[in-house]
């Protein structure tokens, strides 16, 4: 293992261009001998884990909303009373109630 009168040692055999080429083809023809096989069909879905639980959330929110549809629905609220609307008095104040309202505020 000589080039040009030198030992060649490990380190130096990765810096030729075809010995990495070759490293990495190898390296590639293992990975694909040991991959798992592709699937050709679907796994078969699973009841419990897939559709069960998207059945229960979706009646749970079909018996949610058809329960806030009947609490909001406007017959079941007590119809408003009549408007009472207060009578205008003309009234009049003693001279110096301001004072006295402003005396009994700051004490």
């Amino acid at each position: 293992m000589k080039r040009d009168g030198l030992t060649e040692s490990p380190a130096d055999r990765w810096t030729r261009p075809e010995d990495y080429l070759g490293a990495m083809a190898r390296k590639r023809g293992f990975r694909r001998g040991r991959r798992a096989k592709d699937r050709t069909e679907p796994e078969s879905p699973r009841m419990l884990l897939s559709t069960i639980p998207f059945l229960a959330l979706m009646a749970l929110l079909a018996i949610l909303t058809a329960g806030i549809a009947i609490v909001a629905y406007p017959g079941t609220q007590p119809l408003p009373g009549p408007h009472q609307v207060a009578q205008k008095e003309l009234g009049f104040a003693p001279k110096g109630w301001f004072q006295e309202a402003e005396k009994e505020f700051h004490h």
